[in-house]
């Protein structure tokens, strides 16, 4: 792969990416969250009072755990059932289409039965294409290099 450029969305600029366990949990779970979606940074970062986006280059490393879910798949869903269930994954990069509210939404009624995975598809195929990648641990960290940080 060659060098790419991702973004993440926040409320300063972020020259050293931490990984820092947050109080909730996320779709791939504790890691630091990018996406090649510009416009999906900008939504992130306007939370925030200041929203900032900061861009990386990324250059994967071959050498590293990475799973990469091409299509939203029921390994794709389970895997995030498991992480915002709190269970940890092997992986060092996590890539793939992310569980915005609305789609989290219907995670939480499947897992609290109120619908069926069929119900759960149905309702699914209707939202917008999302992207993130995740960097899960220190190495993974190690691929990305600042470029810059833009207020929106």
């Amino acid at each position: 792969m060659s060098k790419q450029i991702i973004y993440h969305g926040s409320y300063c600029r972020i020259e050293k990416p931490e990984l820092i366990k947050g109080k909730y949990t996320k779709d791939f779970g504790t890691g630091f969250y990018c996406t090649i979606l510009e416009e999906q940074a900008e939504k992130w970062a306007k939370k925030y009072e200041t929203p900032i986006i900061n861009k990386y280059e990324y250059n994967e490393n071959p050498n590293l755990k990475i799973k990469n879910f091409i299509l939203m798949s029921e390994e794709w869903l389970d895997f995030i059932i498991n992480c915002r269930s709190g269970k940890k994954h092997e992986y060092d990069i996590v890539i793939g289409a992310m569980a915005d509210d609305q789609v989290y939404n219907y995670i939480t009624d499947l897992i609290d039965g109120q619908i069926t995975r069929e119900a759960f598809w149905e309702l699914a195929k209707f939202r917008h294409p999302t992207h993130q990648i995740v960097f899960c641990t220190k190495q993974a960290l190690e691929c990305i290099k600042f470029v810059e940080a833009e207020e929106k």
